[in-house]
């Protein structure tokens, strides 16, 4: 521990933070037993802004960070107008009397589902006791929240990963060839892409070394079972799935209900974001594929019958959603959750493509519209916030395979193929999030209406 502590201390020395750190407890009164109701507005202002901020530093979208402060503004006496982005918030606050305006940003951006429920706790108590705490007291236990930053080791988060794109990999089509690569793959990718970002390198750097190694580890273990088991040339498909745990299903699925609450900046800026992860991802990738000479191939068939297909999809949907919510900072308890709603969804999904040839986008949208009906109905028994079983159910049927074979066709000129490709991946991400959105506006009165 001390050690880290040394480390953080001589990065600290070397890297001047580009973002000042703002002291919160410089806002709170010097009075110890003032109740925040009785207290200055800019006081107040600073628990309302820096709730928001921390809201947006997990992840959520701009219309539950503005409702979050509203509740809080309400109870304090104040109106508050907010501007939200997808790492900046510009907000005033009114009493009557006075206004107070501020612009607070983050460093950078991610998804934390453990913070996010423990705030979400923190604003639906704050009638009952929020209110008889001073403003020293608040922060100081929002500092506790604050420090909420990762349930997991990297070693734990690549095992997620890998168990996760293990999963991905048979829902694709791929068989145990192709699970097993892309398993180690992605594990040792998102291992490296944890210890790079809690060294706080650059978002393109840690995308980088992600991708590369996993597409290495791939390449490597692939080769050696061709030469000690003679496996078939055709199962380098795979290593596409290796490499799909840095698709930000996140954002993309965020972007789609901002844009639907007419948030427009936050639901662009999140959307641009996670073209760029998307963008940087697949041009490593399809670089990587030249120079070890792998091709997005087709799987092999497995020729499973319907009933163990389905037993199969249900297991790997499970699986698959369990890793990208532990990945997403879920408690055990939450990522189980959110992997039964995201089982039932995906097989859904999946089998109506099959059973009845209609559309992956179509079938795309009925998924997404069952894990959001299926997320509203138990989200007051299991107390989780309704976006953290809702997002990771569906991020596993975002397409990263069509978005990765319209890069690649795009960069070898086969540009009618990469149109193809591209159509299909924009249609089934268009339908995810209207999905959620109608489940919403079916199940949540105060979602329906623009207010």
């Amino acid at each position: 521990m001390v050690s880290s502590v040394k480390k953080e201390v001589i990065y600290m020395q070397v890297i001047h933070k580009n973002h000042m750190e703002i002291l919160w407890h410089d806002y709170a009164e010097a009075i110890d037993d003032i109740p925040i109701t009785n207290a200055g507005i800019i006081e107040k202002s600073s628990v309302i802004g820096r709730t928001g901020l921390m809201l947006l530093s997990c992840g959520t979208g701009a219309w539950r960070v503005r409702q979050s402060m509203n509740t809080l503004a309400e109870q304090l006496g104040l109106t508050c107008t907010a501007d939200i982005g997808l790492m900046s918030i510009e907000y005033t606050c009114f009493d009557g009397e006075e206004c107070y305006s501020q612009s607070l940003c983050l460093t950078n951006t991610g998804v934390n589902t453990s913070k996010l429920n423990r705030l979400e706790q923190f604003i639906n108590k704050f009638s009952s006791e929020g209110v008889y705490m001073t403003g020293e007291e608040l922060h100081s236990h929002l500092d506790q929240i604050e420090k909420i930053h990762g349930l997991y080791s990297p070693t734990a988060l690549g095992l997620a990963a890998a168990l996760a794109c293990g999963a991905f990999t048979f829902l694709l089509g791929g068989g145990p060839v192709e699970m097993f690569c892309a398993f180690a793959g992605a594990g040792i990718g998102n291992f490296v892409r944890c210890k790079l970002g809690k060294h706080h390198f650059t978002l393109f750097l840690c995308i980088f070394a992600s991708v590369t190694s996993a597409c290495l580890v791939y390449a490597g273990l692939f080769e050696v079972m061709k030469l000690i088991l003679g496996v078939s040339e055709q199962h380098e498909a795979g290593y596409i799935c290796s490499m799909l745990f840095i698709i930000p299903g996140f954002p993309f699925i965020t972007s789609g209900i901002d844009l639907a609450k007419l948030d427009m900046r936050s639901g662009l800026e999140r959307l641009t974001y996670a073209i760029i992860i998307i963008t940087v991802a697949t041009m490593t990738a399809w670089i990587m594929a030249l120079i070890l000479k792998l091709q997005p191939v087709d799987f092999l068939t497995l020729n499973l019958q319907v009933p163990v297909q389905i037993l199969f999809r249900l297991a790997a949907s499970f699986c698959g959603v369990f890793g990208f919510s532990v990945m997403f900072n879920s408690p055990v308890r939450l990522a189980a959750t959110a992997a039964m709603i995201g089982a039932v969804a995906n097989t859904l999904r999946l089998e109506l493509v099959d059973l009845s040839a209609i559309p992956p986008a179509a079938a795309a949208f009925i998924g997404a519209l069952t894990a959001g009906i299926l997320a509203s109905l138990i989200k007051n028994k299991v107390g989780y916030p309704r976006i953290s079983l809702t997002v990771p159910s569906i991020v596993i049927m975002v397409p990263g395979l069509y978005l990765y074979r319209g890069f690649y066709n795009l960069g070898i000129m086969s540009l009618s193929v990469a149109a193809s490709w591209f159509a299909a991946a924009i249609l089934i991400i268009a339908a995810l999030p209207l999905g959620l959105i109608f489940a919403r506006i079916l199940t949540d009165k105060t979602f329906r209406y623009c207010t």
